[in-house]
Formats: C-alpha cells, sequence, structure tokens
C-alpha cells in the first residue's frame, strides 16, 4: 500500500533581490496511514512552506508529492483544491473561524459544503467529543483562545479527513491550554486513524508525535521514536 503523504525530492527557490533564495532543498520522506509527524526547526528553516507543498496549497521548484498516491501537482490549482476536500482537514494558529458563525456553525460549514443531511448532529458531536457541548451557540469572540481551537480542531475532524496539517496550532496559546490541545488533536488522531502532520517550534510536543522531521537550512532529518532513519534527506 502506497503512503498517504509522500515527498520526493520537494525544492523550493524563490527570487531574493536578483539572486535565488534556497528555502527547501531535496527533501523526501513519507509517512504511513494513521502516523503523526512533526516539523519541527529554527525560523526561517522552512517548516509552513514544507506543509504548504504537502498540502498543494504552494508549487514546488522541482519535486513532488503524492497525496493516497496520486501526484498532487499532476493538478492545476482547482484540482488540488478538490482533492484537499476529500483527503485534507487544517488547523491554523490563528484558528482561522468565521466571526459571525456561532462554533455549532464553524464545524457544520464543512460537512454542508459536501452537502450532508446530518451536518447539524455530526458537528454537535464533534463539539461535545473536544468538550464543549455546552458552548454550541457562542460566537468566536466569546469563547477563550484554547476554546477557539478546540472549535478549529472539531471542524477539522468533523468530515473525518485522511489527512490533518496543522501549523502551529498551539501558537497562539498559553503552555497548559497548547499542551491540552496537543492531547486531543493526537486522541483524535489514534481514535479515527487520522493522519496527523503538524509544524511546532515546540520540541517538548514534536516528542510526542511518532516520528519527527527536523528541518535545517532548507533540508530534513527524518527520525522515528527517537532513532535516526536519515541524517539527511537531501
Amino acid at each position: 500500500m502506497a503512503p498517504i503523504v509522500q515527498a520526493v525530492n520537494l525544492s523550493k527557490q524563490v527570487i531574493s533581490g536578483d539572486q535565488p533564495l534556497a528555502i527547501l532543498q531535496d527533501v523526501s520522506f513519507a509517512v504511513e496511514q494513521g502516523d503523526s509527524l512533526a516539523i519541527s526547526g529554527v525560523s526561517g528553516s522552512g517548516k509552513s512552506t514544507l506543509l504548504g507543498l504537502l498540502a498543494g496549497l504552494d508549487v514546488p521548484s522541482s519535486g513532488t508529492v503524492y497525496l493516497d498516491g496520486v501526484d498532487i501537482f499532476s493538478f492545476d490549482e482547482d484540482g488540488r483544491a478538490r482533492l484537499r476536500g476529500r483527503l485534507a482537514g487544517f488547523v491554523f494558529q490563528s484558528f482561522q473561524l468565521l466571526p459571525t458563525l456561532s462554533a455549532l456553525e464553524n464545524v457544520m460549514l464543512p460537512l454542508e459544503l459536501r452537502g450532508a443531511a446530518d451536518a447539524r448532529e455530526r458537528a454537535a458531536e464533534a463539539l461535545r467529543c473536544v468538550g464543549l457541548a455546552q458552548r454550541l451557540h457562542h460566537l468566536p469572540k466569546h469563547l477563550s483562545g484554547g476554546e477557539q481551537q478546540r472549535v478549529a480542531i472539531a471542524r477539522a475532524f468533523v468530515a473525518q479527513p485522511k489527512i490533518l496539517f496543522a501549523d502551529e496550532p498551539t501558537g497562539n496559546l498559553d503552555a497548559a491550554t497548547g499542551a491540552q490541545i496537543i492531547e486531543l488533536m493526537l486522541e483524535l488522531n489514534c481514535a479515527q486513524g487520522t493522519t496527523l502532520i503538524l509544524v511546532t517550534h515546540d520540541e517538548a510536543l514534536a516528542r510526542r508525535c511518532n516520528r519527527q522531521l527536523l528541518l535545517a537550512a532548507g533540508r530534513g532529518g527524518l527520525t522515528n521514536l527517537g532513532s535516526v532513519i536519515n541524517d539527511s534527506l537531501a
């Protein structure tokens, strides 16, 4: 069976001034279904760029990405968006909730976009699973940061995606709340078999995942349960 996510010789260059700047260089790795992978490294090491490429939100200079065995860059932007809609969920540092919708309505949104007749019931159950059964009808501005991130996690998991991409999901939270959010994401990762790929600068959080990809100067070293598999994937 093909890995659920596979990066092959992935590189990204941009022009800085009149010179090319390499953000990522020949990064290759694979993630199996249900696995959890933390992408870590210092600021500017290419973490968020890599996540964007894995999700098809950005286009590489060379190399490619396979999601569920499909070369995502064989599609145009609209095709990649449809593939993401079928396979992936997202959690962002800034929550990305719609401010005029209640918690329940925010979580219902991806289900309604798919035409699910039971969107309200499934969204309510998802919010119950993240501990917000009493906050269904609150607007985001009436929720704490931790509660808003729980809504975002419920929204990401409600359609039972095969892959969840998370970009610094605890970046706007205090340490205690951040630890609770990571625990919740890992619980849902195990319960639903959703593959979790997250960007984090927090080494303690990275160690909670099964595997860690450490980026430095645009290159990645993959670690599995503390044992180095590749010192360099270039």
